[in-house]
C-alpha cells in the first residue's frame, strides 16, 4: 500500500516529512493542503489614504514620533506648476522605483532610485514624477525638530 494511500485512509497520520513534498507536488501552500483555518494579525492595519495622485500607505501606527509611509505617486501631476507648502516636522525620502521631481525652496531635484533627501519642512517643498510614470518611495516625517539618529556612517575618503 502507498503512503498517500495509508494517508488517505487514516491508517498514517501526516507529517512535515510528508507534506512538504506533497504540497510542492501539487503546488498548493502547506495551509491549504491541511486544510488550515486563515490567519491574520490583527495589529496590522494597512490602510492606504489617496489624495489626488497620491496614495500613502502608513507603516507604523504609534501616536507621535517618527512616522513612516510608502507613497506612490501615480505621474498624473507631472508637468503640474509646482505649489510647494510649508508645515512643522522633518521629512526623509528614500525612492524605491521611478522618478521624483523634488522642488525644496528656489532648488529643483530629480531623485532616482537609490537616492534619498532629507529637509526641514518648513522649507517650502513640493514634488511630483519627474516623466510621468509612477513613483514609489518611503517616506518617514518627524514631528518639529525630531530628527532621524544616524550612528553609523562610511569612512571619509
Amino acid at each position: 500500500m502507498s503512503t498517500l494511500s495509508r494517508l488517505e485512509s487514516g491508517q498514517r497520520r501526516p507529517n512535515l516529512e510528508i507534506l512538504l513534498p506533497l504540497a510542492r507536488l501539487y503546488g498548493v501552500p502547506l495551509d491549504d493542503l491541511v486544510g488550515a483555518p486563515p490567519t491574520g494579525d490583527p495589529r496590522i492595519h494597512l490602510q492606504p489614504i489617496t489624495h489626488g495622485d497620491m496614495t500613502a500607505v502608513p507603516l507604523t501606527r504609534r501616536p507621535g514620533g517618527l512616522q513612516a509611509f510608502k507613497m506612490v505617486l501615480t505621474g498624473d501631476a507631472r508637468g503640474a506648476e509646482p505649489d510647494p507648502r510649508v508645515h512643522e516636522g522633518y521629512e526623509w525620502l528614500y525612492i524605491l522605483n521611478g522618478r521624483l521631481r523634488l522642488v525644496l525652496g528656489d532648488k529643483d531635484f530629480e531623485l532616482r532610485p537609490g537616492e534619498a533627501a532629507e529637509f526641514d519642512t518648513r522649507t517650502p517643498h513640493w514634488f511630483a514624477s519627474a516623466d510621468g510614470r509612477p513613483v514609489e518611495f518611503i517616506s518617514l516625517f518627524g514631528q518639529q525638530g525630531e530628527r532621524m539618529h544616524v550612528r553609523a556612517r562610511p569612512k571619509p575618503s
